[in-house]
């Protein structure tokens, strides 16, 4: 069956914008909302995922920072001037063990 050049298949009814005739909705179907997303990515997913990352950001950081405690620039800039951990970070050095 050949069509007319520009219909593509569609009927004429199918055709216009505007027709006086809405889809039937029942009430007691399913109510579906359009949420927003970028790619399948909804804000619940961003909040989830993101509140995960940054537990996970917070220990790895924490780690880091205590591993690299016995490093003399770390321990100086930054293990000293923690309130409470800072008197543990000092290291002096005992006069009998000085070479000078």
């Amino acid at each position: 069956m050949l069509l007319p050049s520009g219909t593509l298949g569609k009927t004429p009814a199918a055709m216009s914008m505007r027709s006086p005739y809405q889809t039937y909705r029942s009430k007691f179907g399913p109510q579906y909302k359009i949420q927003p997303n970028f790619h399948g990515i909804t804000t619940r997913h961003l909040y989830k995922y993101g509140s995960l990352a940054a537990g996970f950001g917070g220990v790895a950081g924490f780690f880091a920072l205590f591993f690299f405690s016995e490093v003399p620039r770390v321990r100086e800039d930054i293990m000293r001037k923690v309130p409470i951990l800072g008197d543990y970070f000092i290291r002096e050095i005992p006069p009998e063990d000085n070479p000078f």
